[in-house]
């Protein structure tokens, strides 16, 4: 889960390309808003007969919630070097990023672990394999180990340390594409479309999600460097082209697919998710503007909130037998997350990177 980037608000002794892309904040809302829905469609889950109920192609957009993920790593690539391309990475200055990076992370992480606390601490688990699931989850490490475990006090968490390991690789990656024309720029896109397709051709594990899902990470810095060249040659009239490009082709591969053995779906949408978030950063379209009203903006805030939260409260509703609708159990995840941003994500974050 992507983790959800959450928006930068104080870049890092960089110059801001391009300014805030409202949008793109917007965005983040549907998209956590998209896993959560995910969450509860499925044999037995709480919306599966409503979605029955749906045209099969829409049916099977809802249930490819899970994709949403790809999205949001390549969304974290994109931001990451819209926010710190320009930065000079003195060693002062990787301080002030790797605290920058965790300040905006782990306080509401933290709040994860200790919302499911009682559960971790009643789980029937051996105590030695439960001190190792547990400092494992602490650090952030658990996406280097999927499919060794199976416990599931935060599933979507996984997604946080393939963020961690994206951010360790990204002032590697940025150096030489820093400025990049149109060739090397599209070079980083092209690798980047192949990418995981050559990993598994290697013999690299679907298992290691930070390495499998680098490329995701890549061809969002290359979006942002195809962001500037456009915009540079005044094509910003192209934004609503692309992101529909992007968001329909995206929707017509998920709703009707028809992919052949040697090209998976992650592979096929990754293009596309680049075309849709350089086309709604550029704005214009009626899509864009709505994305860019002040409400979706501010829960697209709140979208990491919602993403990393929605599991560990559902421990509590399914435990306690809450005998309230779904559709309630994801008000109180918005209610909730939309609070834990302005009470604690967003004051931590400024707190820690003040200590920096």
């Amino acid at each position: 889960m992507t983790a959800p980037l959450p928006v930068e608000t104080a870049p890092l002794a960089a110059k801001k390309r391009s300014g805030r892309l409202p949008a793109l904040t917007g965005l983040r809302f549907f998209l956590a808003l998209w896993v959560i829905v995910d969450h509860l469609v499925g044999p037995g889950h709480a919306f599966e007969p409503f979605a029955q109920m749906l045209p099969h192609p829409l049916y099977m957009i809802v249930r490819g919630g899970y994709l949403a993920v790809t999205t949001f790593f390549v969304l974290s690539g994109f931001v990451l070097a819209r926010t710190y391309g320009e930065t000079r990475w003195s060693p002062r200055n990787l301080w002030k990023y790797g605290v920058g990076r965790v300040a905006r992370v782990y306080p509401v992480y933290l709040l994860s672990l200790l919302i499911v606390s009682r559960y971790i601490v009643a789980a029937d688990t051996a105590p030695q394999s439960k001190g190792w699931l547990v400092a494992m989850h602490l650090a952030l490490v658990q996406g280097w180990f999927v499919g060794h475990y199976t416990v599931g006090w935060n599933v979507a968490a996984w997604t946080l340390s393939v963020e961690m390991f994206f951010y360790l690789m990204f002032p590697l990656l940025i150096v030489p594409l820093r400025g990049a024309g149109w060739w090397k720029s599209l070079g980083a896109a092209a690798l980047a479309c192949v990418l995981t397709r050559l990993m598994w051709r290697a013999g690299i594990s679907d298992n290691l999600k930070p390495v499998i899902h680098l490329a995701d990470f890549l061809i969002g810095i290359a979006a942002s460097n195809v962001y500037d060249l456009l915009v540079a040659r005044g094509k910003v009239h192209w934004g609503p082209w692309l992101s529909a490009t992007g968001v329909l082709g995206v929707a017509t591969l998920i709703a009707y697919p028809r992919l052949t053995g040697w090209l998976d779906i992650n592979t096929a949408i990754r293009p596309l998710n680049a075309l849709l978030l350089i086309g709604f950063g550029m704005g214009g379209g009626w899509v864009a503007r709505a994305l860019s009203t002040r409400f979706l903006v501010y829960m697209g805030k709140a979208s990491y909130a919602m993403y990393i939260l929605h599991i560990p409260i559902l421990w509590w509703a399914v435990h306690w037998g809450f005998p309230f609708a779904a559709e309630i159990y994801v008000l109180v995840v918005l209610i909730v997350s939309a609070m834990v941003y302005h009470w604690i994500e967003e004051p931590a974050n400024l707190y820690l990177r003040a200590k920096a």
